[in-house]
């Protein structure tokens, strides 16, 4: 199992992205979680097969309809302690 924790700045809050991605990671068998940040960006951590993360970060790069993603940082990261793709706040 692979986890990544990415930050994605740009449009992102207001405009669906939390359930938006919520969704995605659903469809991909994902664990992990997404929260809205106070400085403007959202934050994920997201845990499954290689191809499934690699899928969902792939997939972050655009967002939903009315996002504008500018930029995501990734890093490596732990396990989430749950099961299942939550979103948080």
């Amino acid at each position: 199992m692979n986890a990544k924790r990415l930050v994605i700045a740009g449009h992102v809050q207001g405009v669906g992205y939390r359930a938006w991605m919520t969704r995605k990671a659903t469809e991909l068998g994902l664990s992990g979680w997404v929260r809205n940040r106070a400085d403007g960006t959202v934050e994920a951590l997201i845990a499954g097969d290689i191809a499934s993360v690699e899928e969902m970060s792939r997939l972050c790069r655009r967002g939903p309809r009315m996002a504008e993603v500018s930029s995501i940082d990734e890093d490596l990261a732990e396990l989430p302690e749950e099961p299942g793709f939550h979103q948080q706040g």
